[in-house]
């Protein structure tokens, strides 16, 4: 299984358990979910977003869409909107588009975090291709990043 070298790195250096699935290749949420098995509830999907201090990482269920006056509020920013590939697309280059992992911190991005998803035992994630999976607990994921939690999806 070939996760972003920088994430598996990070995850190893800080001890951290974590899993790693191969899937057929796909590309939207839906396909994902169905390619490897998991409820598209249980998976997360990362959604890069601009705002006046630039960008930064909103992380919600698969099956779900991000609220950006909900994402603006927790921010408490006055302008938000989705970021562009062209944007973001330099901070990620070891990922493939669509495929970020949840780890902002390691590409300079504030996360944020929708709650159901906090409230899960365990983050499954896209790992930077459309063919690998990893999963962890949610606790470890929480202590690493310190993402802002709130209800930002609809």
């Amino acid at each position: 299984m070939a996760i972003v070298q920088r994430l598996q790195h990070y995850l190893e250096e800080n001890r951290i358990p974590y899993r790693t699935s191969h899937h057929p290749e796909a590309f939207t949420s839906q396909e994902v979910a169905a390619a490897s098995h998991v409820s598209g509830r249980h998976l997360a999907k990362v959604v890069l977003v601009k705002g006046a201090e630039g960008l930064a990482m909103a992380v919600l269920p698969t099956t779900r869409h991000v609220n950006l006056g909900k994402l603006k509020a927790l921010m408490q920013v006055s302008e938000l909107a989705l970021a562009k590939e062209e944007e973001f697309a330099p901070r990620v280059p070891d990922c493939r588009p669509g495929t970020v992992p949840p780890f902002g911190n390691l590409y300079g991005l504030k996360v944020y975090v929708d709650a159901e998803i906090a409230r899960q035992p365990e983050l499954v994630f896209q790992a930077g291709t459309h063919e690998d999976m990893a999963s962890l607990a949610y606790l470890h994921f929480a202590r690493l990043v310190q993402p802002v939690v709130g209800d930002i999806s609809g």
